[in-house]
């Protein structure tokens, strides 16, 4: 086990990143096709094609979820994922050709870097020619490349988010693998203890303020022009069970659950938080079983793509506050 979402057969990924723009996508292939899931809890979601992952669809399988940055500009980059997978044949089939089915969510980095410069069809492309079934890279790569968090009072206080991974075994055999990109309003904190990882540094800049505590004493300000609130956290799950669609939806329900316990506050109207779910494979297996491990696993790769930031010298990152507390 490698302890990422690539642990479960069929699924690789791979980041493209562009640093000097701070902004990049990541792509979670399944060529071969798989069921999708999803849910949605945030209010301010950018996506493209998520239709194909209901039930009343004629498609019955997906072969990519693209997570990139640029918000709604980034969806462009779908069209390079698309040309990739057309290029090896892999789609559904309409007979003259196979259209491949690539779910995508953005998140909103547009104020990190250059906002002028965002994922496109050429930079997708590029990300699934480095896709592999090893070990994934974390941190501030890809579509974590200009993600940040605990933005209520801008980026000025704010720390550095990324991408991370996590996978878990469970009975018989059933792999679980998740992948977050973390790019929340709210703060990341420990599952366990309730501490700040990661999120709104106080006007020192030397340790923590809660987010949540000054929402529940009424501090907000309104609006993306009087505060940095460009946000979403986007989750993919991923499987060895075979799960029909409802199933599927299931497991991203219960896996959205791991984000509200490792980010707070999470759903907010500005955050357009979203989980994918991908079944793969043969494999029995309970659907809460599935849930449960998939719950874990998104906590565990919150928490990872905190702990691998980078901030490029530009914004603290975890690395950079560890052992920072919250202020009193």
């Amino acid at each position: 086990m490698l302890g990422a979402i690539t642990d479960v057969q069929g699924i690789r990924v791979g980041h493209a990143s562009n640093v000097d723009a701070m902004t990049g996508c990541t792509v979670v292939l399944c060529e071969e096709g798989a069921v999708g899931g999803v849910e949605i809890r945030g209010s301010a979601t950018g996506t493209r094609q998520l239709d194909s992952l209901y039930p009343v669809h004629v498609v019955q399988q997906v072969h990519a979820i693209l997570l990139t940055g640029g918000s709604s500009f980034g969806l462009d980059a779908v069209g390079g994922v698309m040309r990739y997978l057309e290029e090896k044949g892999k789609g559904f089939d309409v007979g003259v050709t196979r259209v491949p089915i690539v779910p995508a969510a953005v998140i909103f980095d547009l104020a990190f870097g250059d906002y002028r410069i965002r994922p496109d069809a050429a930079m997708a492309y590029e990300a699934c020619l480095h896709a592999s079934a090893g070990a994934m890279e974390e941190g501030s790569i890809g579509v974590g490349t200009g993600a940040t968090v605990g933005k209520l009072f801008g980026l000025e206080r704010a720390c550095k988010g990324g991408v991370g991974t996590a996978s878990l075994e469970g009975k018989a055999g059933v792999v679980v693998g998740a992948l977050a990109a973390v790019n929340a309003l709210g703060d990341v904190v420990d599952g366990r203890t309730g501490a700040i990882l990661a999120g709104l540094r106080d006007e020192k800049g030397i340790g923590f303020v809660s987010t949540a505590e000054l929402l529940r004493q009424g501090i907000w300000k309104e609006g993306f022009g009087n505060s940095y609130k460009g946000n979403t956290t986007i989750g993919v799950i991923a499987a060895n069970v075979a799960l029909n669609r409802e199933d599927t939806i299931k497991v991203a329900q219960m896996a959205h659950n791991g984000l509200a316990r490792v980010i707070s506050p999470i759903n907010t109207t500005l955050d357009g938080d979203i989980v994918f779910a991908l079944s793969l494979g043969q494999k029995a297996g309970d659907v809460n079983h599935v849930g449960a491990l998939a719950e874990a696993a998104v906590m565990e790769a919150v928490k990872r793509a905190i702990m691998k930031a980078d901030g490029f010298g530009i914004i603290p990152a975890y690395r950079d506050l560890k052992g920072r507390t919250e202020s009193p």
